[in-house]
């Protein structure tokens, strides 16, 4: 037997024995063709001390988030063992409809790993948000018919409210994906009792928003005792890190079995810093996580979870998508098999950009569409209410009422402006907390409609900031006294840049250090939050401040 590649003497994860097994892995037309067999191959790669674990998989990502494109995240992902990621494209939705959705496919249709997608169950997040596309149930049923391998259902339900008191709309999506056989993710911070198994009981099968123990426990038992199958995606990503908080969960048998690591968001520069996936399994064994059970929980059980039962684990007939360790317990990557392939510099770099229909770019690639502003639009008399920032997190607090700046206290003023429509809408309140002393920043990712946010020290350099990102069609800028201190644009969708990872990496940095700010406050990324009416207590939309716990807008 002829054979493209074996792994000779290596250890590998036997993941229903749930040990690792010594033995040869033949691998032959991107498959893992047999296990111990005789075979004549001359590609065989002495594995002697190594280890083989399945490719990891990231059950739930919005990629767009990296502010990278797509196909630059895969080729820096795929070297750190993750072959596959479940994305979930609410953000471009947001602001492209189902173009920007389309796009998406296009673009990863051959990156150098797997990238499959859920269909956005929340665009808008709330009916309160101003995204300048809607997705109601008939466009979700579209979707769904996109792709049919590469659509594995229906992303995070975060208009939970919804479900629990019977929102017609949100109940018929996700009868659309129960009647195509495929999962339903949800979003469901600090829902518990009743709520939670109403919720649960209408087809939702994962949460990836638990931030504590003993809540993540009660829904694994709610789920249980209503006879669902329900997993925890266990989340580190860049903007929440809950592994410590919940990493206790693979103490208990009944529940291991249904967890998977996830990221949610990350950024390039936390990826060529501390990685991916193998980030997450090197900081849960440290944590104390049994090495076996991490590695099921990096693989196994995602594939399992999203019906991918053509890899996650080690066996023939799966994909060889496989990666060799040099050690176990710190999850130290010695190579990458995708397809059956080993993974080289020289392949990612040479892969050529995808051919996208032109009038799709350009589509993309023009989503700011408003005018300049002057002063008048950001001025506002009387009181209004104060944002509070918290440092470490990315919540925000209701701390009374301001009528003007009071840089002392650390008062300034910041605008929320729907910047896709030309509605002119601009909602205007005053944050504290950020500790920004001169000058102003703005972004144009701001979760989830992606509205343009900036926070300022005075009106003039808010009007600066503003202006110069209506100019370079979306991204983030630093601005003190009128001058542009630092920027970078990001073009496609206002989200995202084509430009070289390192490149953004450093324009990223260069950002943060041209602004002095409290400890524990990412600027730009506390900033991105403020307009996201599904976590926190007080955000800020075009039409003015809004109380998430009195669902509705600050008189």
């Amino acid at each position: 037997m002829n054979s493209e590649m074996v792994l000779k003497n290596v250890k590998y994860l036997d993941v229903c024995k749930k040990t690792f097994v010594d033995g040869d892995i033949v691998i032959k037309d991107g498959k893992i063709f047999s296990i111990n067999q005789e075979y004549d191959s001359q590609n065989v790669i002495d594995c002697t001390g190594k280890y083989l674990v399945p490719g990891f998989i990231d059950g739930h990502i919005h990629l767009e988030s990296s502010i990278i494109s797509p196909d630059n995240f895969a080729k820096m992902v795929i070297k750190h063992g993750t072959t596959a990621v479940v994305t979930d494209p609410h953000e471009i939705a947001n602001v492209c409809g189902i173009d920007g959705i389309k796009w998406m496919l296009e673009k990863t249709k051959n990156a150098p790993m797997d990238v499959f997608f859920n269909v956005p169950s929340c665009v808008p997040a709330t009916p309160f948000d101003e995204s300048a596309f809607e997705l109601k149930s008939e466009d979700v049923r579209e979707c769904f018919d996109l792709s049919e391998d590469r659509i594995l259902g229906l992303a995070e339900v975060m208009n939970y409210p919804g479900v629990i008191y019977d929102d017609e709309e949100i109940y018929n999506k996700i009868k659309i994906a129960k009647e195509k056989g495929k999962v339903v993710d949800g979003h469901a911070p600090g829902v518990v009792g009743e709520g939670f198994k109403k919720y649960v009981n209408a087809g939702i099968m994962s949460d990836h928003e638990c931030t504590k123990f003993e809540e993540a426990r009660e829904k694994l038992e709610i789920a249980k005792a209503s006879n669902k199958e329900f997993y925890i995606m266990v989340r580190e990503g860049t903007a929440e890190k809950n592994l410590e908080a919940l990493y206790k969960l693979f103490n208990t048998d009944e529940y291991k079995d249904y967890l998977m690591f996830v990221t949610d968001d990350k950024h390039p520069e936390e990826l060529k810093l501390n990685g991916h996936i193998d980030y997450i399994i090197n900081k849960a064994i440290g944590l104390g996580v049994d090495v076996v059970d991490a590695y099921v929980a990096s693989s196994y059980n995602a594939a399992k979870y999203f019906g991918l039962k053509d890899r996650g684990s080690i066996e023939v007939g799966k994909k060889a998508d496989l990666v060799v360790l040099d050690d176990i317990n710190e999850c130290e990557i010695n190579f990458v098999i995708k397809n059956g392939k080993r993974v080289s510099d020289e392949e990612i770099n040479n892969i050529a950009e995808e051919s996208i229909d032109e009038e799709l770019d350009r589509k993309v690639r023009n989503s700011i569409n408003m005018d300049y502003v002057d002063e008048s639009k950001v001025k506002k008399s009387g009181k209004l209410p104060v944002i509070k920032l918290v440092e470490g997190e990315i919540i925000t607090q209701f701390s009374g009422y301001a009528s003007d700046y009071d840089l002392e206290n650390d008062i300034i003023k910041v605008v929320v402006i729907e910047s896709n429509k030309n509605t002119n809408h601009i909602g205007v309140a005053y944050l504290n907390g950020m500790g920004l002393k001169e000058g102003a920043i703005g972004t144009t990712v701001a979760h989830d409609s992606h509205y343009m946010i900036v926070a300022g020290t005075n009106d003039k350099d808010i009007v600066c900031a503003v202006n110069e990102l209506v100019k370079i069609k979306g991204g983030k800028v630093v601005v003190k006294n009128e001058n542009i201190i630092s920027e970078l644009a990001l073009p496609i969708a206002n989200l995202m840049t084509d430009i070289e990872p390192n490149e953004v990496i450093n324009k990223v940095n260069e950002l943060k250090n041209s602004v002095e700010v409290n400890d524990g406050i990412d600027p730009f990324m506390n900033l991105s939050f403020i307009s996201l009416a599904v976590i926190d207590e007080i955000i800020l939309l075009p039409g003015g401040a809004f109380s998430v716990k009195d669902w509705g807008f600050i008189k």
